[in-house]
């Protein structure tokens, strides 16, 4: 097996501060660009709506990896399906992909809204969000990613 190293870029900082499942929406953050990169590495990000944003779930341990099938969120309602088809932290590389808002650009820090990520998460990698980058065609999914992720972007200042 192929092993690959990265470091981060940048670091979250503020925003979300416990890992939840839902209401993620309406949360302010800072992507904060490590000091080693000059600031001309994010000339002309500003002009972009959103980024994409690559980041490692931190918080998570190695056991956390479940290369099984499984009921997402353990719910029997929903099908069974495999380690692949589940976007979090018990995914082998425990990475994630984020198109947060982008609000305005201050230095090093990006201010972002609607990152799932939580405060002290690496970045991994960002670039702005293309729309000529974005899924061609029609796209396609089961019912039950539409019912788990009814609440995810609601806004926190919502969450009961």
């Amino acid at each position: 097996m192929a092993m690959c190293e990265v470091e981060s870029i940048a670091t979250v900082v503020g925003g979300h501060t416990r890992v939840q499942d839902d209401y993620q929406g309406g949360v302010q953050s800072v992507i904060r660009l490590n000091d080693q990169y000059p600031l001309e590495t994010l000339q002309g990000i500003e002009e972009f709506s959103h980024l994409t944003v690559t980041w490692r779930f931190h918080l998570a341990r190695p056991e956390d990896v479940q290369l099984h099938a499984r009921s997402p969120r353990g719910n029997p309602r929903w099908p069974t399906t495999g380690t692949y088809v589940h976007r979090n932290h018990r995914r082998p590389n425990q990475l994630a992909t984020s198109c947060p808002r982008l609000l305005k650009v201050e230095g090093r820090d990006l201010l972002v809204t609607d990152l799932d990520a939580v405060d002290g998460t690496p970045i991994i990698d960002l670039a702005p969000y293309f729309v000529e980058m974005g899924p061609r065609g029609d796209v396609r999914q089961p019912a039950w990613p539409g019912e788990m992720l009814a609440t995810y972007w609601l806004d926190a200042s919502e969450r009961p």
